[in-house]
């Protein structure tokens, strides 16, 4: 058993391409947990219907928020944090963990557009999604374009992941992707839960681990698995034009918690900057 956390706030439409590829693909049983900021458009409601744990938020929280309200009622030590706007790989629970595994690690993320195995692989990749993205934006939002938009992009996805799976495997590469984390509980024991001020915690995830590593050395900074590939629709939330996070006064910068000294010092590493 394993534990997924998503936090959501409308979105309805991506919403149900979210669960129904999360259903098909995920190989270990589970259970979902989803945040739901306020939702409006019956989105807390179809993942009830489905069989998730909905914890209902009054507000619109900000994500580390969400995280940590989903860690409070997570049940295992196995926790993946995933945004609603992915669509997950054929046994990318079971890959990602394996990958931990065989590397180590206690905090891994997938790979996708974001990056992938080189600068310049990502950047061709993140150029098609970019066009595909334009082009079928221009049509209403609902479930049959977001299908659309992801085949135009890969083709058969089955064929897709299997491909870079069958090329990568478990290799793996400093940095991270923050749509889809895996984090074991004995890491949120040395690195603490989601910080609460950051927005981009995803970042702030990755600087946490790279420093104690450098400092401790009992925990490997994050890392991203390159044979386990997610594909992310990117800042559907934003463009849904959501309401104002209600803690939104006491977030802060990522400049501003470490420094920018610093924090070039601990992201040197990692290309997704």
């Amino acid at each position: 058993m394993i534990s997924i956390i998503t936090a959501i706030h409308n979105g309805i439409e991506i919403n149900k391409v979210f669960l129904s590829f999360l259903k098909k693909n995920t190989k270990n049983p589970f259970e979902l947990i989803i945040i739901d900021n306020a939702s409006t458009d019956g989105s807390a409601e179809f993942f009830e219907q489905n069989g998730a744990i909905v914890i209902k938020n009054k507000e619109n929280f900000s994500y580390p928020v969400s995280q940590n309200r989903g860690i409070e009622k997570a049940t295992t030590d196995d926790l993946f944090f995933l945004n609603n706007d992915i669509i997950v790989s054929p046994n990318w629970d079971e890959n990602l963990l394996k990958t931990a595994e065989l590397n180590h690690l206690e905090v891994v993320t997938s790979c996708g557009i974001e990056r992938i195995e080189s600068l310049v692989k990502t950047k061709r990749i993140r150029k098609k999604w970019g066009v595909i993205k334009f082009l079928v934006n221009l049509f209403p939002n609902n479930p049959q374009k977001y299908v659309l938009m992801h085949k135009l992009m890969y083709g058969n996805w089955n064929s897709f992941c299997n491909k870079r799976f069958n090329e990568f495997k478990y290799q793996i590469v400093e940095g991270f992707v923050g749509n889809t984390v895996f984090i074991k509980r004995s890491a949120i024991a040395k690195i603490g839960l989601w910080d609460e001020q950051i927005q981009a915690a995803d970042f702030d995830l990755y600087v946490r681990t790279k420093k104690r590593s450098l400092e401790v050395g009992d925990i490997k900074p994050c890392h991203i698995a390159l044979g386990t590939f997610i594909h992310h629709f990117i800042r559907i939330t934003v463009h849904n034009k959501p309401t104002p996070f209600v803690d939104a006064k006491n977030l802060i910068s990522l400049e501003h918690k470490w420094g920018e000294d610093k924090l070039k010092v601990y992201l040197a590493d990692n290309l997704s900057t």
